[in-house]
């Protein structure tokens, strides 16, 4: 369906809030779409430049890192009229069922865990839905829920 003068997505930085809220379904629904497109192109776009300037610089990053004496964090490289920081942060990850025997081992040890790590607990929603009402009711005064971003997804209807 063209529609014809329709707003483009570049139009829409100039519009006010509740004046693209007041357009017709079908050219939301377009727009939407195009926004989509556009971001998915946007980061297929971005992982394919993220590729080249590893290429480009990622063996002097690690060569840099390894005379540093470190895996990871940040090194400069000097190319041209620019310095390029390159950066590989560190990601670290926890057995959980190792740090819950350590917590044990400390606590029969006769020290506060809480020195030396923190402790998180979740409830699975799933579970949660389906224990017994009197487990339920003991948990709510713990459990907050808070609404995240709205979404909308545009579906078009066949005319009939």
């Amino acid at each position: 369906m063209t529609i014809p003068n329709r707003i483009t997505l570049d139009d829409l930085a100039a519009m006010e809030v509740g004046a693209i809220a007041a357009l017709p379904a079908a050219e939301l629904a377009l727009l939407a779409d195009e926004a989509r497109e556009a971001l998915e192109r946007a980061k297929r776009l971005k992982d394919r430049l993220d590729g080249a300037i590893d290429l480009k610089y990622g063996a002097r990053a690690a060569e840099a890192r390894r005379q540093a004496g470190k895996d990871t964090g940040s090194v400069r490289l000097a190319d041209g009229d620019h310095v390029v920081v390159a950066d590989l942060p560190k990601k670290v990850r926890w057995d959980q069922g190792r740090l819950a025997g350590l917590v044990a081992e400390i606590r029969a040890g006769g020290d506060d865990p809480a020195e030396y790590l923190t402790t998180e607990f979740t409830v699975s929603e799933r579970a949660y839905g389906a224990w017994p009402s009197s487990i339920r009711s003991a948990f709510e005064p713990a459990r907050t829920v808070t609404a995240g971003k709205p979404t909308y997804q545009f579906i078009r209807t066949e005319e009939k």
